[in-house]
C-alpha cells in the first residue's frame, strides 16, 4: 500500500497520484483495441476465431460461438441447491429493486390544452458483456440481464469469454439462463464488444451495449459509441474507505482486500481517514489479513499500484478528496453516516455504516453493481433498468390548441427566418 499523510512534504503532488493511474484513457490500450476492432470490422467471424484463439487460447468454428442448448441443459443440472437458492435470492432483490425504478408512460396538458407526454419501450435487441478471465462473475449475469428482463427487452445476447477447453462456466451459464438472457456467446474481450456493435456473418448487431470489463472492453465500448448504444464506462473495480476513529480496521481492511481481488492489476483502492491511528491499524490489518487470501498475488500487484492509505486533516478535506476521486464504492464508516453521505456527489453506489460492506452490493442487496470507475462518476450514474428502456415523447394538438399556440409559432419563425416552419402551422388554422 502507499501511504500519505496531511502533514507530509509534497502531500498534494501524492493525492495527484492516488488520484490518477485509470486505465480508461490509456494511449496504448486505445492503440490495440483500434487495432481489434478493425479486424473484427475488415474480417468478420474469422477475426473472432483467430482473436479467441489468441486470448482464450480455444479455436472455436463461427458455428460454435453460441452457447447450445445442450450446455444450457447441463449447467442446469449441475446446479445444486446451495447455488439455486444464492442465485434465487439476488435475483429477487435485483428484480424487485429495478421494478421500482422502470420508468412509466405518462401524459399532461400544456399550456395551449394539447396532450404530451412519454412513452417509454425496450430495446428490442440488446447485448451485455459478463467478464470471465481469472473470475467468472455470476453475479453480474444477474445484476445486467434481469434489469433488461424487467424491462422487457426481447433479445438478449450475452458475450462472455470461453475457458481454454471451449466451455463457459456452468454456474455463469445458469445464472444468465435464469435471468433470462436469450443467447449466450463464446466470446470475450474487445472482439465481443466489436461483434455486438458491428454484427458479423453469424451475429447480428445489437442497439445497446450494456456491462463491465477490462480496460480493452471499456476502451472498445468508447470507440464504437455512435455505431451502438452504450450503457456507462464500467471498467476495473474501485472502493473508497471514507472512515473515522470510529471505524473498525478490521473492516475496513478487509474490504479494501477485497476489491484488489479481481486480478486485472487496474483495480483501485483508497482509505481517506481523519484519524492517523485508524490508518496505522488499517495497515497492520492489511498485513495480517493478506497472506491468508486464495488470490493474494493480484492483490498484491493491485495494492502496490493503485492502493492508498490517505490522512486527511479534517472531514471537510476528505469528503472534498472522495467527490474528487469519484469512487466506484464509496464506504462511509464515520459518525452520523447518513450526514456524510448527502455530502458525497460523485460515488457510484454508497455503503453506510459497518455492517454494509461493498460485498452486498456486488451480490444481493439488489441495486445492480455495475457501477462508474476511473473518475467516470462525476458524470454517469450507474447501471439502471431505465437504461433498457427507450424513450419517446409524444405530442397530441387538436384546433383549439394550435390556436393557442399560433402568436408563438410565428414569432419564432419570424426571428428564426423560417417561414415555412411558420406557414406549416398556420395553414392548419387557416383551414
Amino acid at each position: 500500500m502507499n501511504v500519505t499523510r496531511h502533514s507530509d512534504d509534497g502531500f498534494a503532488a501524492k493525492l495527484a497520484k492516488a488520484a490518477g493511474g485509470s486505465s480508461l484513457l490509456d494511449p496504448v490500450i486505445d492503440e490495440r483495441t483500434r487495432g481489434i476492432v478493425d479486424a473484427v470490422r475488415a474480417r468478420g467471424d474469422a477475426a473472432l476465431a483467430d482473436l479467441t484463439e489468441k486470448f482464450d487460447g480455444v479455436r472455436l468454428a463461427p458455428a460454435d460461438f453460441a452457447v447450445s442448448t445442450a450446455e444450457l441443459m447441463a449447467a442446469s443440472l449441475a446446479a445444486d441447491d446451495t447455488l439455486r437458492a444464492a442465485i434465487a435470492e439476488a435475483h429477487d432483490n435485483i428484480a424487485t429493486f429495478a421494478r421500482k425504478s422502470a420508468r412509466k408512460a405518462w401524459q399532461n396538458k400544456n399550456s395551449h390544452g394539447a396532450a404530451v407526454g412519454e412513452k417509454f419501450d425496450p430495446f428490442q435487441r440488446v447485448g451485455i458483456y459478463i467478464p470471465g478471465g481469472t473470475a467468472p462473475l455470476v453475479s453480474t449475469a444477474l445484476m445486467t440481464v434481469t434489469l433488461a428482463a424487467v424491462a422487457g427487452c426481447p433479445e438478449i445476447v450475452v458475450a462472455t469469454p470461453p475457458g481454454k477447453d471451449g466451455s463457459v462456466n456452468p454456474a455463469l451459464l445458469f445464472a444468465a439462463n435464469t435471468a433470462g438472457a436469450t443467447q449466450i456467446l463464446k466470446i470475450g474481450g474487445a472482439q465481443a464488444i466489436a461483434a455486438l456493435a458491428l454484427g458479423t456473418k453469424t451475429i447480428r448487431p445489437v442497439q445497446k451495449i450494456f456491462g463491465p470489463g477490462n480496460a480493452y472492453v471499456v476502451a472498445a465500448k468508447r470507440q464504437l459509441f455512435g455505431h451502438v448504444a452504450v450503457d456507462l464506462l464500467p471498467g476495473p473495480s474501485e472502493v473508497l474507505v471514507l472512515a473515522d476513529d470510529s471505524a473498525n480496521p478490521k473492516f475496513v481492511a478487509a474490504d479494501l482486500l477485497a476489491q484488489a481481488e479481481h486480478g486485472s492489476g487496474h483495480e483501485r483502492v483508497w482509505m481517506v481517514t481523519t484519524s492517523g491511528k485508524l490508518l496505522k491499524a488499517v495497515e497492520k490489518e492489511i498485513a495480517r489479513q493478506l497472506p491468508k487470501l486464495a488470490r493474494r498475488s493480484y492483490v498484491e500487484k493491485a495494492l502496490a499500484a493503485n492502493g492508498w492509505l490517505v490522512h486527511v486533516e479534517d472531514l471537510d478535506a476528505a469528503v472534498e478528496l472522495a467527490n474528487r476521486l469519484a469512487p466506484e464504492h464509496c464506504e462511509i464508516m464515520t459518525a452520523h453516516a447518513r450526514d456524510v453521505a448527502q455530502r458525497i456527489l460523485t460515488a457510484g453506489a454508497i455503503f453506510l455504516g459497518d455492517y454494509s460492506p461493498t460485498v452486498l452490493g456486488d451480490y444481493v442487496a439488489g441495486p445492480s453493481h455495475v457501477l462508474p470507475t476511473g473518475g467516470a462518476g462525476r458524470a454517469f450514474a450507474g447501471l439502471t433498468v431505465d437504461q433498457f428502456q427507450r424513450r419517446t415523447s409524444i405530442v397530441e394538438y387538436g384546433k383549439g390548441a394550435l390556436k393557442q399556440a399560433l402568436a408563438a409559432v410565428q414569432k419564432f419563425a419570424a426571428i428564426e427566418g423560417l417561414d415555412a416552419h411558420g406557414r406549416s402551422a398556420t395553414i392548419r388554422a387557416d383551414k
